[in-house]
């Protein structure tokens, strides 16, 4: 069995999906702050865990539709049960060998890519997913660059890619994305990495043709 569906699959019912959304929450909002919800949109949450981002989208007016993927069946299990709004879908797969038709405006992920099997083929599939001009939130607490979290490949046990700031953009530029990087800091967490390193999130454009 894939040990990373496994992993998630006993985090979806030991709480740790709820931990991931407080954990995470701050950071999170801050960079959701920056999309411009401003016309009709379609989202897309890749590795959504029990579905609070794409909860979080769906209440916004301009919302078509907001969906959430992952590769654990309990995790959208848990999503599916606490779905609110019709706007809402969520779907067992995950995003390399999702067959789906429909385009998005911005896509979204956040501590799941470096858990895909290849960055490159996921990241492709996700340039495809978007429509001309489109956009990709991709966030990371695991980089190289942040000392503090380069030990959970050893804790987790189970298959992570590891890459420094400098290499995410790269991923992404080779990919044909037009890329922006970020660091967003929770300045009052207790952890001391949270407040100063934070999160990386990659921001990859899809060019007009």
């Amino acid at each position: 069995m894939d040990e990373v569906k496994k992993t998630f699959d006993i985090w979806a019912q030991n709480g740790r999906a709820e931990l991931m959304e407080k954990e995470h929450g701050n950071n999170v909002s801050k960079i959701l702050q920056v999309i411009p919800f401003d016309k009709p949109f379609t989202f897309l949450d890749v590795g959504c865990g029990n579905g609070w981002v794409v909860r979080k989208i769906a209440k916004e007016s301009n919302c078509k539709k907001s969906v959430g993927i992952d590769k654990s069946k309990k995790m959208i299990i848990q999503a599916k049960k606490k779905k609110e709004n019709i706007k809402e879908m969520f779907v067992h797969t995950d995003v390399e060998s999702w067959d789906y038709k429909g385009k998005f405006n911005f896509i979204f992920s956040m501590e799941s890519l470096y858990y895909a099997d290849s960055i490159e083929v996921a990241l492709e599939k996700i340039y495809k997913l978007l429509k001309p001009n489109g956009e990709f939130f991709c966030g990371t607490d695991f980089y190289t660059d942040n000392k503090a979290t380069v030990r959970w490949v050893d804790i987790m046990k189970i298959q992570m890619h590891l890459h420094s700031k400098k290499e995410w953009k790269k991923l992404f530029q080779n990919t044909g994305f037009k890329v922006k990087t970020k660091h967003i800091k929770d300045l009052k967490n207790k952890k001391k990495w949270k407040r100063e390193f934070g999160t990386l999130f990659i921001t990859g454009t899809k060019p007009e043709k």
